[in-house]
């Protein structure tokens, strides 16, 4: 079969773009629960047999991070065994199944409407299956992309992979918005005194409201799990499994015959033993990954990004969901400053100066939060370190764990360094609020300097961490990491 002489930058340009629609649901499932968790928790508090605490109502907003750390354990040997495409398929089965369960967890078992023990169970078995699919999509979208993108835009392509994740952020931030429309969300003083204390225009927030939250989901993971069936395998997995021919034939489509030919060369060069070690490359390789991933989270963004309109609403701001909404708008510009420098800077500037940004935004919440008089500076400063987060940690990461890794353990690797980007991702979020609740007196505002000092410090040690051991990967080629960890 002939092959293309031209590469074709359109049908690039078409399969990464299905690929993103896994980054754009997975900010949708993370962030879908910061419209929702008020009416939910109204909801279970009122449940007859048993109580509804903080405690679960903690546990129920972080949940799908549990499935999200099964998802990316299990995702390097599916993306092994299945292959990309076919465990991208999985992933958007799971976003489907989550979103249709979680807006209706009664279905087949249930009394609709009746809150229970047993009915909170059960939902939150529907947002661990999300979370499955979150963890599988993390790890395996910029896999996917960092494997058929040519090595001098592969870092631009797989930072879109981020610009999808903080855009299915915003859209499902507009998604609640224009969902609750004129209700409006049930005040904590209400809850628990049952739903006939809840002001009228909240009531529907309750009962229906959240339901269509989660259910909107459906649609943009329907369109996933459909077009994912018609994009190509990566020539790097086929490779793997002696489908040289087809692997051949991807590569010309995208770099043309002649470049195709030299980079299946490569590809093999480094394909000679499948099975390796883990440490085959030394413990560094692995250890500068997973610490990527571990600074990625520990650095606090997400206790932003889950509890934006609660924080913004502590903080006396008359509308929290609409400045949500534009903080959300800013995070979509700062990403694009990433895409579009990634290749110029390199990867290391970018983190280096992302971390610095990031401090001195946390720096100023710790030193503002809950003074009244000064609380634009406070919503400045969560805008700066929120900002800096998007040029830097949030797309570079996934792309130095796209490529950092040399073919043969890439699979398992990804798989661990992810992994603990969502265990992290559970400690940071599931102690944010009573971190930032502590108080050494009655009245002190103890927890909200520590919260968010700790982060800057964080932010700091991140910095150091980037300078000494993160090697740089501008332009380098996937088949060079192996060079690279074997000089180490």
């Amino acid at each position: 079969m002939e092959q293309p002489q031209n590469g074709s930058k359109a049908y690039l340009i078409s399969i990464v773009m299905v690929a993103v629609l896994g980054g754009l649901l997975f900010g949708y499932d993370t962030a879908v629960i910061s419209g929702a968790e008020k009416g939910l928790q109204a909801f279970f508090m009122e449940a007859k047999d048993f109580a509804y605490t903080d405690g679960w109502h903690g546990f129920t907003s972080a949940s799908a991070l549990i499935g999200c750390i099964i998802g990316s354990a299990l995702s390097g040997m599916l993306a092994t065994n299945l292959g990309r495409k076919k465990s991208l398929i999985v992933a958007g089965l799971l976003f489907f199944v989550s979103a249709l369960g979680s807006m209706e967890p009664e279905f087949l078992f249930f009394d609709h409407g009746q809150p229970t023990y047993s009915l909170l169970i059960m939902f939150n078995v529907y947002r661990v299956i999300g979370g499955i699919g979150v963890g599988l999509a993390s790890a395996i979208c910029p896999m996917y992309i960092g494997e058929v993108a040519p090595s001098n835009i592969r870092g631009m392509l797989v930072s879109w992979n981020q610009f999808a994740i903080i855009f299915g952020q915003l859209v499902v931030y507009f998604v609640n918005f224009f969902i609750l429309g004129d209700h409006i969300q049930p005040l904590v003083e209400e809850m628990g005194k049952g739903i006939a204390a809840i002001t009228p225009a909240a009531q529907w927030t309750v009962t229906t409201g959240w339901r269509y939250m989660f259910g909107s989901e459906a649609v943009p993971a329907g369109l996933f799990a459909l077009l994912i069936c018609f994009v190509p395998e990566t020539p790097r997995y086929l490779v793997s499994i002696g489908k040289d021919d087809k692997a051949l034939g991807i590569l010309s489509k995208i770099n043309g015959a002649a470049v195709a030919q030299q980079i299946l060369t490569d590809i093999k060069a480094t394909m000679t033993v499948k099975t390796e070690r883990l440490m085959t490359y030394g413990a560094m390789c692995i250890f500068v990954g997973i610490m990527l991933s571990v600074f990625q989270q520990a650095v606090g963004i997400n206790a932003v990004l889950y509890y934006a309109p609660r924080i913004f609403g502590d903080m006396g701001m008359k509308d929290p969901m609409v400045v949500t909404v534009f903080m959300g708008i800013i995070n979509i510009l700062f990403t694009l400053v990433a895409i579009f420098t990634v290749e110029k800077l390199g990867r290391k500037p970018l983190l280096i100066w992302g971390s610095i940004g990031m401090a001195v935004g946390a720096f100023g919440v710790a030193l503002t939060f809950g003074n009244a008089d000064m609380k634009f500076i406070t919503a400045a400063s969560i805008m700066v370190y929120s900002a800096s987060f998007m040029f830097s940690w949030g797309p570079i990461t996934w792309v130095l764990i796209a490529e950092i890794f040399p073919n043969t353990i890439r699979g398992a690797a990804v798989a661990i360094a992810v992994a603990f980007q969502w265990i992290f991702n559970f400690i940071v979020s599931s102690s944010f609020v009573p971190m930032f609740n502590m108080h050494l007196t009655p009245n002190d505002d103890f927890g909200h300097w520590f919260t968010y000092g700790l982060y800057g410090v964080i932010c700091v040690i991140a910095a150091l961490f980037v300078w000494k051991l993160v090697p740089e990967t501008k332009g380098k080629t996937l088949e060079d990491m192996t060079k690279l960890w074997k000089k180490q």
